[in-house]
């Protein structure tokens, strides 16, 4: 919750101005981890337009947005919500991306919570997973709030785990 607070608070303090430079060194020296990952996401959010135009990131960009996104989503409504809005459009990647970053446990919490779709292949079209959903919504709601509830024992620390995925990937964040 402190972390969706953040970014919130972040999207007014940013410049409005699409000229402003994205400076990951002064970013890298403030003092909250949350805020540095923040700042960051705040930046690639802007730059692809919220995700409607993810393909403007580079891979360790996206990598970065997609986790955030299931962060974001997961503390302020659980994986019903996630699916539900458009950072469900990436939920098969999103596995991928957790485990590009080393949170292996939340990388199984999320693949554990797809199964609930056939074959465990979420529909990348928001209404048509939403009409899915409306299906499996009562069969899966009970797995997916045990799911919730694993997710926010946060046995991968997703924030220092991106941290170090910016720094070994630094170059991919400094455009």
């Amino acid at each position: 919750m402190k972390k969706l607070f953040l970014f919130i608070a972040s999207l007014f303090s940013v410049n409005a101005s699409s000229q402003a430079q994205f400076d990951l060194d002064k970013v890298l020296k403030m003092e909250s981890q949350d805020k540095i990952v923040i700042e960051i996401d705040t930046y690639l959010n802007q730059k692809c337009s919220y995700g409607e135009k993810i393909e403007l990131l580079n891979e360790s960009q996206k990598v970065l947005l997609l986790v955030e996104n299931l962060e974001r989503e997961i503390n302020n409504g659980g994986f019903n919500q996630f699916y539900w809005n458009s950072s469900g459009n990436f939920a098969n990647e999103t596995i991928n991306a957790l485990n590009l970053i080393g949170a292996k446990k939340t990388a199984e919490i999320v693949k554990d919570a797809n199964s609930e779709f056939k074959n465990g292949a979420v529909p990348k079209d928001r209404f048509e997973r939403q009409n899915v959903m409306a299906l499996i919504e009562k069969k899966a709601e009970e797995n997916w709030e045990a799911l919730d509830s694993l997710f926010y024992e946060y046995n991968d620390n997703l924030t220092e785990l991106l941290i170090a995925f910016v720094l070994k990937n630094r170059s991919d964040f400094e455009n």
